[in-house]
């Protein structure tokens, strides 16, 4: 397993943390919506969004790829840093916003737009700044001869 390049958790992005925290509580509707993702461009624009969950669960859209699209159609393709925040339920024992890293398909989609992004994720040891693609290692790649 290849070992992870780590970069610094800056004020920056603690604010993009929470950014996310502030899209997910303004969206949040118990059941449906729980995740909120926010990601910086290369040049300093910040993207938000939630995820759309589904009764249907293969059909639901996580909040990274949403925050991508958005920055997207706004002209902005080289992303930098992306952050995931799950949404607080005491009824379930978590009583504050809290890091969650992405699934598998939002790393496969994040690194195929960008595989320079990084992502903030929690670790046993705290916030930690790494490549996505260091979190997808021997990704898939079509054999283009």
């Amino acid at each position: 397993m290849p070992e992870l390049k780590e970069f610094p958790v800056t004020e920056a992005d603690r604010e993009l943390i929470r950014t996310a925290e502030e899209a997910i509580r303004k969206g949040y509707k118990e059941n449906w919506h729980s995740i909120g993702a926010s990601l910086r461009t290369r040049d300093g624009n910040v993207f938000s969004s939630i995820h759309f969950d589904a009764t249907v669960g293969r059909i639901s859209i996580c909040a990274e790829p949403i925050a991508m699209a958005n920055a997207i159609m706004a002209g902005h393709e080289k992303l930098d840093t992306i952050v995931a925040v799950k949404h607080p339920n005491v009824k379930r024992g978590r009583p504050d916003f809290e890091v969650v890293s992405p699934c598998g398909m939002c790393r496969e989609m994040i690194t195929d737009y960008d595989p320079e992004t990084k992502v903030i994720i929690k670790t046993s040891e705290g916030l930690k700044k790494v490549y996505m693609k260091d979190l997808l290692p021997y990704k898939y790649k079509e054999p283009f001869d």
